[in-house]
């Protein structure tokens, strides 16, 4: 590369500190990118690419800085990052090259520009820090509204994955010493952009934020994210809330399995809000309530007294109308609070913002009147934590005029009467163009040329302009020649010279006075952050929880009630897709688990609603521990731990594992960490492999539940066969999804009921969906041939504790020879018995498989 310009060599240098990002290089009215930056920028963005210094030269695409914002918002949704280099120093006065510096690198995880935000989303960036005691500490900031929260993972690489996956995160910090193929795992399951922070050292101007952490590891894992972040941000974080640490043990826990399967916030499909429960139960009317709703449904509560304190407050708003519409009329007024405190502290607020925190600001004490007027405690505890800032309001009801401009740097933003020196300047200024005015009538009159004007412009200041027509008409040596026109003659006078430098003097400092004053009020309004974002919480509060009350009564929402160890739920009903059918078809079923029977056992054909009945258990249960009122006539619920769920058929081939792997590695996941507190909802084991395989697995995986972990289980299959495990396991019912024929057709009932199906009407389905007719016909006639040979029948012998059977039972045709085995296959068989599933990978259960079946074909 030959000999650089000055401007070059300082534009390489900057861009060597940031390798990651995109380099927005002020130039003049643009922000220029070079070399890659360019060429990859011009991809990204659509946009032309050019050359500096000719054909030969480098490249190079640029964008014009007023609208620069939209640009980087293209590149951060990508997952890019954005380092803003701006001239640091008056082009005028410079000596050489003009000074310029990186004043912000916007990186997905760190965006504060609302129209990057997705107002009921948090946009959080996370920290993931590893210690030698095998533990992972994460860190949780959303820079937007300042949140900070740290949780503890001691269980291994895969609850830090599935703690992750079920969080808003957008980027991660790291150590540059995490092991490669682990920075691989968080990119390929999370796909978040990876950012890297080594210096962990607390910084002391943060101390306050640290006020709850008494543990070194949490001290060194808030330093990594507070450090990405001071480094990347350049300015004041005063907003930055002190660290929650959220202990794991005191929310349900919800695997990033049992969150998809569900679709708790987003459908798998569309991977939309549209069609999850939070699409349901969203009837909040701020922003803010819609995080925290969010928040809610990803953590639901395992302490009692904090869920039926929710429930009190949602039943008491459920009672009364009128109190509760009063309630969601005012918080529409509500502005998003959280962040606009956020941009106040981060420098990026407008006179606009302020109006909209007045104007919020202002309804709390309606808000508070219409709270008083219950008499629930928990709601009382609401309205006393709504506090009036009266100071606050008063700041901005004398210094904030009603109708701002967008920007602050051309004025019009504070009102008369704030500040005696503006007023002087403004009286100058409104008093000289008064003059002008006067001035104009006057000539007029005195050189009787009706169309004389007296203009302004920034170049020329201002001017007498007469048309050359009416040239003739000025008295001689009356006006000096300032600018001559096409049609026209420009003048002044010695008179108008010295009103213009009054005027504009008034002009200009008044601006400038103004925006100092801006950010004065800006300043005195940071030290009120702590009260916005407790009120901010508190208000977010109330509009989640009238909005489980809306949500309650609009869809006839019944309160549950907790009991140990029984859970009955009557007349269940999906939240969601009850919605979604609208016409009242959808037909209710009845939910029965305690000690005696904690196991369903549920058969029934295709397309009946099993994987329907299971995952309505489920929110059901999720909806009663966030405090909501549930989709049924009564429930009485248990409190559970976990919720775990195999229910559809799903490949993920990223990291290759087939439809059957994923089913087997979800089951394995629920069954190494299930208690019996917990709820497990498997939906058709086995299906993915060989029928004799399925089944032994099927059957493994229930007796291996109901001996060993004893959790509520719903489990739900096409193997009829297994039924009869009903007479040996005694905590095992059977249930069905009733199905009638009618003239050859299957009509399903959607009905459960005791007792197990007789029959899976899978051809019946298959005819629904227009199968060729001839092809239906075979395989009715390959179906009778196949139920009447001899079928394979799960054993009923009980196993050992902690031991899986793989052994379906011996068919007739066996029994009949009744032929001692081969020594090498009872060899086979014992070292069979003896292998632990659960506690081998995939590939070394493979391996065994394959030696010992090539040990019985010898």
């Amino acid at each position: 590369m030959g000999k650089q310009t000055p401007m070059m060599e300082q534009y390489l240098k900057i861009k060597a500190d940031y390798q990651d990002a995109f380099l927005f290089f002020r130039l003049g009215d643009f922000y220029e990118m070079f070399n890659d930056d360019a060429i990859n920028a011009a991809r990204e963005l659509e946009i032309t690419l050019t050359k500096r210094g000719g054909s030969d030269g480098i490249p190079m695409c640029g964008v014009p800085y007023h609208a620069a914002e939209n640009y980087i918002k293209t590149l951060i949704d990508k997952g890019y990052k954005v380092a803003i280099c701006e001239q640091v120093e008056d082009p005028k006065t410079a000596k050489g090259v003009v000074k310029r510096e990186v004043v912000q690198l916007v990186t997905p995880g760190t965006v504060m520009e609302s129209n990057m935000l997705k107002e009921g989303e948090n946009n959080y960036i996370a920290s993931l820090s590893h210690f030698q005691d095998g533990s992972y500490v994460i860190v949780y900031n959303d820079l937007s509204t300042g949140e900070n929260n740290i949780t503890v993972i001691s269980h291994g690489w895969d609850a830090v994955i599935h703690e992750l996956y079920n969080q808003p995160i957008k980027e991660i910090v790291i150590s540059s010493n995490l092991p490669e193929d682990l920075q691989t795992k968080l990119r390929d399951r999370l796909h978040v952009t990876l950012s890297y922070q080594d210096e962990i050292t607390f910084n002391a101007e943060y101390r306050n934020l640290a006020e709850n952490l008494n543990d070194e590891r949490l001290m060194k894992a808030f330093s990594r994210l507070l450090n990405y972040i001071q480094h990347t941000q350049k300015r004041s974080l005063d907003h930055l809330q002190p660290a929650n640490v959220i202990e794991l043990k005191h929310y349900l826990s919800l695997d990033m399995y049992s969150k998809r399967n569900l679709e708790l916030t987003e459908t798998i499909i569309k991977k939309g809000k549209h069609g999850s429960l939070l699409w349901v139960l969203d009837q909040t009317v701020t922003a803010m309530g819609s995080r925290l709703l969010k928040k809610w449904l990803e953590r639901p509560l395992l302490d009692k007294k904090r869920i039926e304190n929710r429930l009190n407050v949602v039943d008491a708003f459920y009672q009364r109308f009128m109190e509760r519409d009063t309630l969601r009329d005012t918080l529409k007024s509500v502005y998003d609070l959280e962040r606009l405190a956020g941009r106040i502290a981060f420098g990026n607020v407008n006179a606009r913002d302020l109006l909209q925190l007045k104007q919020s600001l202002e309804k709390i004490p309606e808000l508070k009147a219409t709270l008083n007027q219950f008499e629930e405690r928990q709601i009382q505890t609401l309205s006393t934590g709504l506090k009036y800032p009266k100071e606050l309001i008063d700041l901005l009801n004398t210094s904030i005029i009603d109708n701002p401009p967008i920007s602050i740097k051309e004025g019009s933003i504070i009102r008369d009467g704030y500040n005696e020196v503006l007023d002087t300047y403004r009286d100058a200024s409104r008093n000289g163009k008064r003059w002008i005015a006067a001035l104009e009538k006057k000539e007029k009159q005195e050189t009787d040329i009706k169309s004389l004007k007296i203009g302004y412009n920034r170049v020329f200041g201002y001017y007498i302009e007469i048309t050359k027509a009416n040239i003739h008409l000025i008295p001689e040596g009356r006006y000096e020649r300032k600018q001559t026109l096409a049609n026209a003659e420009r003048y002044i006078t010695p008179e108008l010279k010295e009103k213009e430098q009054l005027i504009i003097e008034a002009e200009e400092k008044s601006v400038e006075l103004e925006y100092n004053l801006f950010i004065e009020i800006r300043e005195k309004i940071k030290e009120h952050i702590p009260e916005l974002q407790y009120l901010a919480e508190i208000v977010s509060k109330i509009d989640v929880l009238q909005a489980f009350a809306t949500v309650s009564e609009k869809n006839n929402y019944r309160r549950p009630y907790f009991v140990e160890n029984k859970l009955n739920i009557i007349n269940g009903r999906h939240p969601v897709i009850e919605q979604v059918m609208k016409d009242g078809s959808f037909v209710p079923n009845n939910v029965s688990l305690d000690e005696n029977k904690n196991i369903l056992l549920i058969t029934g054909p295709n397309m009946s609603g099993k994987s329907t009945y299971m995952r309505q258990l489920a929110l059901a249960v999720i909806m009663g521990q966030i405090g909501c009122f549930v989709p049924c006539d009564e429930a009485e619920l248990i409190i559970f731990d976990q919720i775990f769920t195999r229910i559809g058929a799903a490949d993920d081939l990223v990291s290759g594992q087939s439809t059957f792997m994923v089913e087997m590695l979800e089951a394995n996941h629920a069954i190494a960490n299930a208690t019996d507190r917990s709820l497990i909802l498997l939906d058709e084991i086995g299906r993915g492999t060989s029928t004799y395989d399925g089944m032994a697995l099927a059957q493994a995986i229930v007796e291996y539940i109901h001996n060993n972990i004893q959790a509520k289980t719903l489990f739900s299959t096409h193997y009829h066969e297994l039924t009869v495990l009903e007479e040996s396991l005694e905590k095992l019912k059977n249930i069905h999804v009733r199905a009638e024929e009618f003239e050859g057709n299957v009509v399903f009932l959607h009905q459960i009921q005791e007792g197990a199906a007789d029959k899976s009407y899978g051809i019946h389905v298959a005819k629904l969906a227009n199968l060729p007719e001839a092809l239906i016909e075979r395989a009715s006639t390959i179906l009778q041939e196949l139920e009447s040979s001899d079928k394979p029948a799960p054993t009923t012998e009980k196993i050992e504790s902690g031991q899986l059977s793989f052994f379906v039972g011996e068919t007739e045709q066996v029994k009949e020879r009744n032929k001692p085995i081969p020594a090498t296959e009872e060899k086979a068989i014992d070292e069979l018995k003896s292998l632990n599933l659960f506690e081998m990978t995939p590939m070394e259960a493979m391996n065994a498989l394959y030696r010992l079946q090539k040990q019985v074909k010898m």
